[in-house]
């Protein structure tokens, strides 16, 4: 038979910034723990509060969250004074289950064995049931009762994913149940496993990216007149922070423990940042898996849950740091640099030959799932050499303005009105945005013509990137593109190029179309 637990306690002081604000995902991260372990979730007793529980007063607004078999929900809305005694209630109710021998185990987040949690936990210390959970003031009164305590912290350093881990963790030592954390939010689909199965260098590079259109943001301050020398400071900031960022980024996903390790993954970016992107993001994967060893070590160990979090954060950043810092960062330096070389080879040889092969291979690449595994990591490379790319703007010419153009023919010259529905929100998105190339694929798919006129016009497009030898960057608006490249004119003419191209072809496609379609009906009439 399965273990049962309840939850109980409330938003708490201290936690209440800690994550018990937001009782949804602190109840669904104990929820999700527990079924991990094969356990499951016997009743809820949860006061959440709108204001921290040092501060709150018996007017602030509050929430009372029960267990509804399959969920936690709020089921009561008032003043705390009233959801204190609603909950009084279920704390009778609970306590009853634990009475007739249904309830195995507890979880405790800043409860009030004092209060609205008494009778739970006297029934619990009578009926010799175990617990575990986090709140210093709570936790003490509780074990002061006799209540049997397995595993206690207080809530300073824990994050809501983490003190359910903890949790779980000792509850599942004690009755040797064979237990693995699942990650994922709330609103995700949770995800178990080894953390390598978790490395995704797409998934890192794709996340990160906000930082390195902030970056190439900041080159524009290197030409604002009047501040260039400030302006470079600037920019050069933001380029040594990129391996901190997707570190940071690195080191989250692949350990599923949100805010502990992003301090981890910040601390090894730190160290790494003589290794440039290679450097940053090898710190931040090494920093994730070691986040998970040393917590579940920790753990393991009975440190409090507080504890087990710095220990764990702290160590994982550092040690990861220093690798990087000592024995890979010249190498993974070198591996930056030799990949940008090749690339300027290239470039020496014929600027034009390159600009025009890459801009023809773009779309079956992204079609093709290369883009995003081969392509994108290289355009970010690029970036934190230079702040912009050649491969970037082959990407703004390519793909973005060869959609662009594509979805601006059919809204002027469409095959059907519901096809030019369909190509403005593209269109816009295409120009104001700089992304969602896709919203050419239904007119590219549907017509050889406008497929073929894709890859001619970035085809061309790419020509032009070529020799002007235009580096720059897509997922910005169009209209600020050619600014944060190294040669504005050149960088405008080619996505007018790539944009004017797709559109007089598909205009002619949509035409030649129509025409026959006339013919056609004629014929059978």
């Amino acid at each position: 038979m399965n273990k049962e637990i309840a939850i109980l306690g409330s938003s708490g002081g201290n936690l209440y910034t800690l994550g018990g604000k937001d009782p949804k995902d602190l109840l669904g991260e104990m929820v999700k723990q527990i079924q991990a372990a094969g356990m499951e979730v016997g009743a809820i007793q949860f006061v959440a509060a709108e204001a921290s529980m040092d501060f709150a007063k018996p007017t602030t607004k509050a929430h009372l969250w029960t267990w509804n078999g399959s969920i936690p929900e709020p089921v009561a809305d008032g003043t705390l004074k009233e959801i204190n005694e609603l909950a009084a209630g279920e704390d009778k109710k609970i306590a009853k289950l634990i009475e007739d021998g249904n309830i195995d185990g507890l979880i405790l987040a800043s409860a009030d064995p004092k209060g609205t949690n008494r009778n739970a936990i006297e029934a619990a210390i009578n009926a010799n049931i175990v617990a575990t959970g986090t709140g210093g003031t709570s936790m003490a009164d509780a074990q002061a009762k006799g209540l049997k305590v397995l595993a206690v912290s207080g809530t300073t350093g824990t994050t809501n994913r983490t003190r359910a881990v903890a949790a779980m963790y000792a509850l599942s030592q004690h009755w040797d149940i064979k237990y693995h954390p699942v990650i994922g939010n709330s609103d995700e689909s949770a995800q178990s496993g080894s953390v390598f199965s978790r490395i995704s260098l797409r998934g890192i590079l794709m996340s990160s990216l906000p930082g390195f259109i902030a970056m190439a943001f900041a080159l524009l301050f290197t030409k604002i007149p009047g501040m260039p020398e400030e302006g470079t400071k600037i920019f050069d900031i933001m380029m040594n922070a990129l391996p901190v960022i997707v570190s940071a980024v690195a080191a989250k996903q692949i350990s599923g423990l949100n805010e502990v390790a992003v301090c981890a993954g910040v601390v090894a970016g730190t160290l790494s940042t003589g290794g440039g992107l290679i450097g940053g993001i090898l710190a931040g994967i090494i920093a994730g898996i070691l986040v998970n060893v040393f917590m579940m070590k920790c753990l393991q160990w009975h440190f409090p849950g507080t504890t087990a979090n710095i220990f764990a954060g702290g160590f994982a950043g550092l040690i990861s740091g220093l690798i990087i810092y000592f024995f890979v960062a010249p190498l993974a330096n070198m591996a930056g640099n030799g990949i940008q070389a090749l690339i300027n080879m290239a470039l020496d040889y014929s600027p034009i030959l390159c600009g025009a092969v890459a801009g023809l291979l773009i779309w079956p690449a992204i079609m093709g799932g290369v883009y995003h595994a081969a392509i994108l990591p290289i355009v970010m490379l690029e970036m934190s050499k230079y702040g912009n790319s050649f491969l970037g703007s082959i990407d703004m010419c390519g793909l973005v303005m060869v959609s662009a153009g594509i979805t601006l023919a059919n809204i002027i010259y469409p095959k059907s009105k519901d096809e030019a529905a369909l190509a403005t929100p593209g269109f816009i998105i295409n120009v104001c945005f700089g992304t969602f190339v896709e919203a050419a694929y239904p007119f590219m798919f549907s017509d050889k013509i406008t497929f073929i006129g894709a890859l001619v016009s970035a085809c061309a497009g790419g020509l032009v990137v070529g020799y002007f030898d235009v580096r720059g960057t897509a997922y910005v608006p169009a209209v600020l593109a050619p600014s944060l490249s190294n040669h504005p004119v050149g960088f405008l003419l080619g996505m007018l190029t790539s944009a004017g191209c797709a559109f007089i072809i598909t205009l002619l496609a949509n035409k030649i179309y129509k025409t026959s379609k006339s013919k056609t009906a004629v014929t059978n009439n």
